[in-house]
């Protein structure tokens, strides 16, 4: 059969990557055949040494020297015992250093294994038993070459000269610059943030500021409480001279305080732009049920880098400028309508602070709910059809590589795309869906069902069959385990219209919306050449486009 045509449906481009992805993807995963290391295996999985302790609590007490770009200090671990086992492990990764374990006043002797240390603890762990565990540790960080895709601390400076310092480590690890159970399977219940840093230097990091304290003249003590669970990469230290203004909220659940900090010679700049931050909580409260962490506020917080969605203290970066600095993904305008930063990453809240993926094999849950948060963003403020351009525009960047899931076990994730390809494959299961409210309300019940719980891949698979009533394993199989887009091949002959699924997983089967004639028509193809004449013979007809599949048109098979 001779192709006759080959195109991606809604895309202005044929199966392109822009330059965009090079900005937003730079750490995109390559799967090779490289096997994966012991260290891969001890920062990935949950080993012996983790599974028989539960995470309660950490309080984090740390003195930052920005001269010296080191970090000081200890973090006492608070656990449960849910097995008897006297090994635990605990993490922090070179250059940093371990200088000792203590519990109960007594040193506890260690073994390390790279950037895993194993504590050999005396007293006995018994089922049910709560107990601490103090990590003095310290060390010049690894210093980020290229934050935040690339983990580590950014010692900058403001315009006059003063220290501009933030931690940004997803994917690589919190170990990067502090001791923890770093897997995020296990999250602490809540968590105390104690920095220290040099008047006139403020630190802010997640949670409210519980008290401030002077430890010498010359130096400040910030507090910051946590009153919810929290992953490890989200903990966040933010330090500069910096001007603090702040709002309330009536949200869902009644006042929110949103506050914001940023460089004092950026504050006018602030005031007019961080009014997107009120705008994207009513939209997002719209669709995806109340904001997770009131007890804890919400903030933004100006850092030195483009940003990350630290839990309850989102970082900011954008340089004040509408879309993702100054550019528009979708080349369609609409992107240019809001702070992309400040839209994706406040949109993490919901997808990535409050359900949290178990296995960064499984970051999809976290970048394509929030990319496809995006379009909500847009639908919310300027109606469906603003939302559906976005996504279709931003096709361009799709590269379909590899798959969206990584391997697990590893702390390996998956392909770049998922963010908009994942955007997109959410889009699509909202058509084949076809009830906007209920849709809406399957994103909410999502929020409330997963409330500050670590999931899988699995996990939203089952809730989204079983909110939906549609067979829809088939339907993830072929968009998150393969990275090919479902082709809808299709001829005409004999005044009907043949067309099937190509380049799909065994079962693959999803309803296709087709419009003629101001007149709307869903076929059901299988992988089986199927016919139809409730089509006009020969004459154009268009495939829903917010579908993201690709089609072909064929030549009609000689007899």
């Amino acid at each position: 059969m001779q192709q006759l045509a080959f195109q991606k449906i809604g895309s202005l481009a044929l199966l392109c990557t822009t330059l965009y992805t090079l900005t937003l993807f730079p750490t995109q995963a390559q799967q090779t055949s490289v096997p994966y290391s012991r260290q891969d295996s001890l920062r990935g999985s949950i080993t012996e040494e983790r599974e028989w302790w539960d995470l309660l609590y950490y309080h984090l007490d740390v003195e930052v020297d920005p001269r010296r770009k080191s970090i000081q200090g200890k973090n006492t671990v608070h656990y449960k015992v849910l097995k008897s086992s006297q090994t635990l492990q605990i993490d922090l990764q070179e250059p940093m250093e371990i200088k000792g374990f203590y519990q109960e006043g007594r040193e506890m002797p260690y073994r390390r294994e790279g950037n895993a240390y194993f504590v050999e603890l005396e007293l006995p762990q018994k089922v049910g038993e709560i107990h601490q565990l103090q990590v003095v540790y310290g060390g010049t960080p690894r210093i980020s070459p290229n934050p935040p895709w690339s983990g580590g601390l950014t010692w900058e400076k403001d315009q006059k000269g003063r220290p501009f310092i933030a931690n940004s480590n997803q994917g690589d690890g919190a170990s990067l610059w502090w001791p923890c159970k770093d897997h995020m399977y296990d999250e602490p219940d809540s968590m105390l943030i104690s920095v220290t840093v040099p008047d006139p230097l403020m630190n802010v990091s997640n949670g409210r500021l519980r008290k401030t304290e002077k430890p010498s003249p010359e130096k400040t003590t910030y507090h910051w409480f946590v009153s919810s669970p929290i992953a490890n990469y989200g903990v966040n230290i933010s330090i500069a001279d910096y001007a603090h203004f702040s709002e309330e909220y009536l949200g869902e659940k009644g006042p929110l305080t949103l506050d914001y900090y940023v460089l004092r010679e950026n504050l006018e700049k602030a005031l007019v732009q961080f009014k997107d931050a009120p705008r994207m909580m009513r939209a997002f409260e719209h669709w995806f049920g109340p904001y997770p962490f009131y007890e804890d506020g919400f903030k933004l917080i100006e850092v030195p880098y483009l940003g990350m969605e630290h839990q309850s203290a989102v970082t900011y970066g954008n340089g004040y400028q509408q879309g993702y600095k100054g550019k528009d993904f979708s080349e369609t305008g609409w992107g240019l309508t809001f702070d992309y930063i400040i839209i994706h990453e406040a949109g993490h809240e919901w997808f990535a602070n409050n359900i949290t993926y178990r296995d960064i094999a499984d970051m999809w849950i976290h970048e394509s709910f929030t990319t496809y948060s995006e379009s909500l963003f847009l639908d919310y403020h300027y109606g469906v059809n603003a939302g559906n351009a976005y996504l279709q525009g931003a096709r361009s960047v799709i590269k379909n590589d590899i798959p969206i899931i990584g391997d697990y076990g590893v702390n390996q994730r998956g392909s770049g795309d998922m963010y908009f390809k994942g955007a997109n494959i959410l889009h699509t299961l909202r058509q084949w869906i076809d009830q906007d409210e209920k849709w809406r309300a399957i994103l909410r019940k999502m929020n409330a069902t997963f409330y500050h719980q670590t999931v899988s891949t699995q996990d939203i698979e089952g809730f989204l069959a079983r909110e939906t009533g549609l067979p829809l394993q088939t339907f993830f199989d072929q968009y998150l385990r393969t990275a090919q887009v479902p082709l809808f091949q299709h001829y005409w002959k004999d005044d009907r219209l043949y067309y099937r699924w190509q380049e799909v997983v065994d079962g693959f089967s999803m309803p296709v919306t087709v419009s003629q004639n101001n007149l709307t028509h869903v076929l059901h193809p299988t992988a089986a050449w199927q016919s139809t004449d409730l089509l006009l013979p020969g004459r154009v007809f268009e495939i829903d486009p917010n579908l993201y599949i690709f089609t072909q048109q064929i030549r009609a098979p000689s007899e």
